[in-house]
């Protein structure tokens, strides 16, 4: 297959799987190899094996990549491309940028997972055509973008869309990073599989559907039982689902006012497996939030599932070297 267009590389690296994309300037999504992540075989073999998968599509491609675009779960210096903490890589500051780079000879960027994410959806999913939206994605973890006036906020040190990190309750649960009440602390895929575990264990009379559902062991439940009970109707799966679904729409809220974007567009495990909660949290938000913030507001279903990733590191490269070529 010989490429005309410009067309980039887009990598999801992700802590069980690396996904490996040929994307064309257009957004299309034509060819990719998936690889295991050996978090245990350390950053050294975790960049061979995105160093060959990229080499074997080259080798597809027929004319050379403008670059290769990496989206990954961590925090990244914008300037090296150091990835400075990826906890479920175990990854700390690693060159990964530079090292990368140097295999392929090629240019590399690399940017948050769900910021790379939040570009495909901008570019070539439900956000096409706006220039002010938020994305909000609620899988394990929550996390995000917001698209102001056409261009995505990277913050002063490049952590702008931890989304997942809002207060929500300044009482609430205990959340990963340390505060408390965190939105992905309420309705994070983790959270609703501890809080169903414990509602389990307190409970086992009122949990015996889910203990079904989950083989007969609380430990084995997670966010996807909750969802799969919730849906047959278990009143104990429903008031979890629902509870999370009051969180979702408390941040909702909060960035709607924060931001007043034209969409909000919900994606991730979580609104994948419970599509009806686009409609609760849309009903939840024009209940709630400034009159005038909601009249051109549209919340709309992420469109490109999983691989808005791998879509978005690829766009992030050619905005960028296109945009380089253009200067010259």
């Amino acid at each position: 297959m010989r490429l005309a267009d410009p067309w980039a590389i887009g990598v999801d690296l992700g802590g069980t799987k690396i996904e490996v994309a040929m994307v064309t300037n257009g957004g299309k999504l034509l060819e990719r190899r998936r690889r295991p992540t050996q978090v245990e075989a350390g950053p050294d073999a975790i960049i061979a094996e995105i160093a060959g998968a990229v080499k074997d599509l080259i080798a597809d491609g027929g004319s050379p990549p403008l670059g290769v675009g990496v989206g990954l779960a961590g925090q990244i210096d914008p300037h090296q491309g150091v990835v400075r903490f990826a906890p479920n890589l175990r990854w700390q500051e690693v060159p990964f940028q530079e090292e990368l780079s140097q295999s392929l000879r090629l240019p590399v960027v690399v940017t948050n997972d769900v910021r790379a994410a939040t570009w495909g959806e901008w570019l070539h999913g439900a956000g096409m055509g706006c220039d002010d939206l938020v994305c909000l994605f609620a899988g394990t973890g929550i996390g995000g973008g917001v698209v102001s006036g056409g261009k995505i906020l990277s913050g002063c040190s490049n952590t702008a869309g931890e989304l997942g990190h809002m207060t929500i309750d300044l009482n609430g649960p205990l959340c990963t990073c340390g505060n408390r009440g965190c939105l992905e602390a309420l309705a994070g895929g983790w959270a609703i599989a501890l809080h169903a575990k414990e509602a389990v264990n307190a409970d086992p009379e009122a949990g015996a559907f889910l203990l079904r559902m989950a083989g007969g062991g609380f430990e084995t439940i997670t966010a996807k039982i909750v969802a799969e009970a919730a849906k047959a109707g278990d009143p104990l799966a429903r008031r979890l689902v629902d509870s999370a679904a009051q969180a979702l729409t408390a941040g909702a809220v909060s960035l709607i006012n924060a931001f007043n974007p034209c969409r909000l567009i919900l994606g991730g495990g979580v609104i994948e497996g419970l599509p009806y909660l686009v409609d609760q949290i849309d009903r939840g938000i024009r209940g709630r939030a400034l009159p005038a913030a909601t009249e051109l507001l549209q919340v709309l279903p992420a469109e490109l599932g999983k691989d808005a990733g791998v879509i978005g590191a690829a766009m992030l490269v050619i905005r960028t070297f296109k945009e380089k070529d253009h200067q010259h």
